[in-house]
């Protein structure tokens, strides 16, 4: 009886190494030959200054420095910078949680009475930015920033999901590698929830 039990186990052990073995393989197993989607589209957009506001998130050296194409991303920051505040949009900044108004970099530094707040990745998470955005009448957010996968993901999802639209200028944005970017922007425009409240654009195609 006692073979007769063993023999069963066996087989039924057998049975189920086979029918792991069948399953479908998961996407870790398929990394290499996953080939990546059409590139986004950017598009040009014209803005309404009044119900419009440009974040600009953890631009420190702590953050752009590491990264090679962040510098890049500060100085088209930097340029759109001067367009919001020549047309009358509100601008409000972020630093990391190590950070401080002063900690932001020179090309982009916050005038007196622009909005600073301290976060994690999602920068409207317990900040009063919701909130000042809000009693502006601020329904529109341009956010450029660093890191593309952390504080401009976290914003973006963050900003949709209390009401606001998205615009994200790529080329203000910058990761450790190129990979990241290409999944946020893929991420941007296809995840429930972001699709379709965010447009994705660049430094020059923003417009009055």
């Amino acid at each position: 009886m006692m073979k007769v039990w063993i023999a069963t186990i066996a087989a039924f052990s057998a049975l189920a190494v086979a029918g792991l073995s069948a399953q479908s393989p998961t996407i870790v197993d398929e990394w290499s030959s996953v080939k990546a989607p059409p590139a986004v589209e950017l598009k040009a957009v014209k803005i309404d200054a009044a119900h419009t506001a440009l974040l600009l998130l953890d631009f420190e050296a702590r953050t752009v420095d590491p990264r090679p194409r962040a510098k890049a991303a500060l100085a088209k920051a930097a340029s759109l910078l001067d367009f919001a505040r020549a047309n009358g949009v509100l601008v409000a900044y972020s630093t990391t949680g190590m950070g401080s108004p002063q900690s932001i970099l020179a090309d982009v530094k916050p005038k007196a009475g622009e909005l600073v707040v301290k976060g994690s990745v999602d920068k409207f998470y317990n900040t009063e930015l919701e909130k000042s955005l809000k009693d502006k009448g601020i329904t529109i957010v341009i956010i450029c920033g660093i890191t593309t996968e952390g504080a401009v993901l976290g914003s973006s999802i963050g900003a949709v999901l209390r009401g606001f639209k998205v615009i994200v200028p790529v080329d203000c944005t910058a990761a450790l590698d190129t990979y990241a970017e290409q999944y946020v922007a893929w991420h941007l425009l296809n995840a429930p929830a972001t699709k379709g409240n965010v447009t994705l654009s660049s430094a020059e195609q923003i417009s009055k």
